[in-house]
C-alpha cells in the first residue's frame, strides 16, 4: 500500500445495509482511491444485530461489485485504529438531521482526543435517503410495508425472510 494513496473507512453496523448507504459509499468512492466500508462487529450503540457480520458484509460486497476501489471488512476496535489498521486518514460518514450532526459531532471529538491524525469527513445524505435508516426500513419490514425502494433486492428478500417468521 502506497502512502501516497487516498483511503478512507467508511464505518458502520449496516444491520441491514440501505439504498442511502450505499449512496455515501458510492459518493466516498468517487473522492479517494479505496473506500473500506467498515462492518462494526458489535455495534455499542445499537445493540443486537438482526444479521450477522459475515452475511452484513457479504451485503456490502455485493451492492458495491461495481466499485472497484471499494471493499467491506469487519471490525471490533476503536473506528481510528481501525483507520490506522487498514492505512485510512480519514472517516466518511453520512448525515441525515440535525440529531446526525450532534452524535456525528461529539463522536468526532471523542475520536480527535484518540487520532489527531485521523479526519471526519461528511457527506449530507441524498435527498431521496435524507430519511432513511435500518431502524426504519427493518420497522417496515417486520409489518409487510414496502422496502423494494429503500434497500437493494437481495437485502429485501432476506429482511422478509428474517423477520417474516
Amino acid at each position: 500500500m502506497s502512502t501516497n494513496n487516498r483511503i478512507a473507512v467508511c464505518p458502520g453496523s449496516y444491520d441491514p445495509v440501505t439504498n442511502g448507504h450505499l449512496d455515501v459509499i458510492g459518493r466516498a468512492s468517487q473522492l479517494f482511491d479505496e473506500v473500506v466500508v467498515g462492518v462494526v462487529n458489535l455495534p455499542h450503540r445499537k445493540g443486537r444485530t438482526l444479521f450477522g457480520t459475515d452475511e452484513r458484509v457479504a451485503f456490502i460486497e455485493r451492492a458495491t461489485a461495481h466499485l472497484g476501489n471499494v471493499r467491506a471488512e469487519p471490525f471490533s476496535t476503536l473506528v481510528v485504529d481501525f483507520a490506522h489498521a487498514v492505512g485510512a486518514r480519514v472517516i466518511v460518514k453520512g448525515l441525515r438531521a440535525i440529531s446526525d450532526f450532534e452524535y456525528e459531532l461529539e463522536m468526532h471529538q471523542l475520536n480527535r482526543r484518540q487520532a489527531p491524525d485521523v479526519e471526519s469527513m461528511y457527506l449530507m445524505a441524498s435527498p431521496q435517503y435524507s430519511f432513511l435508516s435500518s431502524s426504519g426500513v427493518k420497522e417496515l419490514a417486520t409489518f409487510g410495508g414496502n422496502i423494494d425502494e429503500l434497500v437493494p433486492d437481495y437485502v429485501a428478500a432476506r429482511l422478509k425472510e428474517e423477520l417474516g417468521r
